[in-house]
């Protein structure tokens, strides 16, 4: 399409879902709002689809404290560029993926605008529904990994296998050589096992400590990608090996000192969000590598997608679909298609 065609049809208003504020229900407004001003390197970005993830929930219940109100929710989108400074790239037209700043506006809206450097291209080969599952999941999973240092023969447990940080997880795992063992639910098992998982364990068994150290033996895990939290974090580093590593995505636990003397772990805090907060321009293009290289493995079919579930842009739709992201047992991605009618 050319240009100026693009630039025409940008209107002034938008719809947008927003908090007025945080509440336990997650109850949402649809509002009118002025389609974003962009300078500079910033490119206006026509949102087609934004996937949901659990932090979304999460803070739409308890609010973030650089957030205004109202505020716009989501942080993981795909669109098109429909405005750009003369030389900056991606130009217009460009199909774009990114994961935005926590801590402004979000990107349940028709229109937002995002830093050129922390956009990913998408390919023509991939559909852009399915690119708008890989930002937050994948980033975090990379991110883990990379902390963790996983190389080829090291042992990982990788807590929430059929979760969608999970699911990328275990196959970026495999792809480095590592021996992958996972937590899910029974009726989850198959499927972690087709992602790679070479030992898959229930979750809810009560035995569950034990039955590790049964298939793992005495020397425990080289590392650990933790997604849960609290004493699951606690039990995970008694599990590791002297000098282990864990990649933890929530909050940590009070740990009592003789375990941390024992285990001696190395601790890695994941956290896509730090990138944005602290300002940090190399952090937010590497968000944008990283999503250069999740979408190559997509378009390569070196790796699967999570399961999507469609959610209507609508506020009713979008406050059950995120009640259902932390009310447990989700195991695919839910995917709002943005309507520009």
């Amino acid at each position: 399409m050319p240009h100026t065609d693009l630039l025409s049809t940008i209107p002034a208003t938008m719809r947008a879902i927003a908090l007025l504020e945080p509440n336990e229900q997650i109850e949402l407004s649809e509002l009118e709002l002025p389609v974003p001003d962009v300078v500079d390197n910033e490119l206006l970005i026509k949102v087609e689809y934004v996937a949901l993830n659990p932090v979304d929930a999460c803070f739409a219940k308890q609010g973030f404290c650089k957030w205004e109100y109202p505020h716009i929710l989501g942080l993981d989108a795909v669109g098109v560029v429909v405005k750009a400074s003369k030389g900056v790239f991606p130009s217009v037209g460009a199909r774009v993926m990114w994961h935005g700043n926590i801590g402004e506006q979000g990107v349940l809206s028709q229109y937002a605008k995002v830093p050129n450097f922390a956009v990913s291209q998408v390919p023509d080969e991939v559909n852009l529904k399915d690119a708008a599952t890989l930002p937050c999941a994948g980033m975090s999973a990379l991110v883990a990994l990379d902390k963790l240092q996983l190389t080829e023969g090291d042992s990982i447990l990788i807590e929430a296998g059929a979760g969608a940080v999970g699911q990328f997880a275990i196959q970026f795992a495999k792809q480095r050589g590592a021996t992958v063992f996972t937590t899910a639910s029974k009726r989850n098992h198959k499927l972690v096992k087709q992602l790679g998982a070479d030992v898959v364990f229930d979750y809810t068994d009560k035995k569950l400590s034990d039955k590790i150290r049964k298939e793992l033996g005495p020397q425990g895990f080289d590392a650990v990608l933790d997604s849960i939290g609290g004493e699951t974090t606690v039990r995970n580093v008694e599990l590791m090996r002297f000098c282990g590593r864990i990649a933890c995505l929530n909050p940590l636990p009070k740990f009592e000192q003789e375990l941390m003397y024992r285990r001696a772990p190395n601790i890695g805090i994941v956290s896509l969000g730090g990138a944005w907060l602290a300002n940090s321009l190399c952090a937010q293009q590497r968000m944008s590598f990283m999503g250069n290289l999740l979408l190559d493995n997509l378009a390569s079919g070196n790796i699967k997608i999570p399961q999507i579930s469609d959610v209507e842009f609508s506020t009713k739709s979008i406050s059950k679909a995120l009640n259902r992201q932390i009310d447990g047992g989700f195991t695919g991605k839910q995917v709002v298609k943005i309507n520009h009618e």
